[in-house]
C-alpha cells in the first residue's frame, strides 16, 4: 500500500511540477507507469490532478506577480510572456485549450492570470486540455492507435 502511495503520489508530483514554470517532464513517468499495468482510469486522474493544479497554480502567480515582469528573476523571459499576452488578448479564454503545449502552455496560464481570467473558466479549459493531452499519450502508448 505505502508503495502505491508513493507511485502515484510521484506522479502527481511529476505532472504538478511539469506544469509550473519549473523544466520538468511528467509524460515518461505517465507512460512507465501504464507500461506497468496500473489502472488506466486511475493514472489518468492522477495525472490530470496534478498537471491541472499546476496550471492553477501559474494563473495564480500570475494574478500577483506581473508587477515584477521586469525583474531578472522573473521565470518567464519577456518575449515569451508578451507572446502569451498577445496570443490570449487575440484568442481569449479558448487559448487556454492550447495549455498542454510545451514551451507556450505554462505562459498561457500565467497570462490569463495577468489577465484577470475567472478561476472557473481556467478550471474548466485547463482541466480539459492537460486531461485530452494525457489521454492521448495513454491511447497511443496503449496501442489503441495502432
Amino acid at each position: 500500500m505505502t508503495v502505491e502511495i508513493g507511485i502515484y503520489g510521484g506522479l502527481f508530483l511529476s505532472a504538478l511540477g511539469a506544469a509550473t514554470l519549473l523544466p520538468m517532464q511528467s509524460e515518461a513517468v505517465l507512460v512507465g507507469l501504464l507500461l506497468s499495468g496500473r489502472p488506466v482510469l486511475l493514472l489518468l486522474f492522477v495525472a490530470s490532478l496534478g498537471n491541472t493544479l499546476g496550471g492553477l497554480i501559474n494563473w495564480a502567480l500570475g494574478r500577483g506577480i506581473e508587477r515584477f515582469r521586469h525583474r531578472r528573476w522573473f521565470p518567464v523571459g519577456e518575449a515569451a510572456l508578451t507572446r502569451a499576452q498577445d496570443w490570449y488578448s487575440r484568442w481569449g479564454k479558448w487559448s487556454l485549450l492550447l495549455s498542454w503545449m510545451p514551451i507556450i502552455g505554462d505562459p498561457l496560464t500565467l497570462a490569463a492570470g495577468v489577465m484577470r481570467e475567472r478561476f472557473l473558466t481556467v478550471l474548466v479549459l485547463v482541466a480539459i486540455a492537460k486531461t485530452g493531452r494525457y489521454a492521448v499519450l495513454a491511447a497511443v502508448t496503449l496501442g489503441f492507435f495502432g
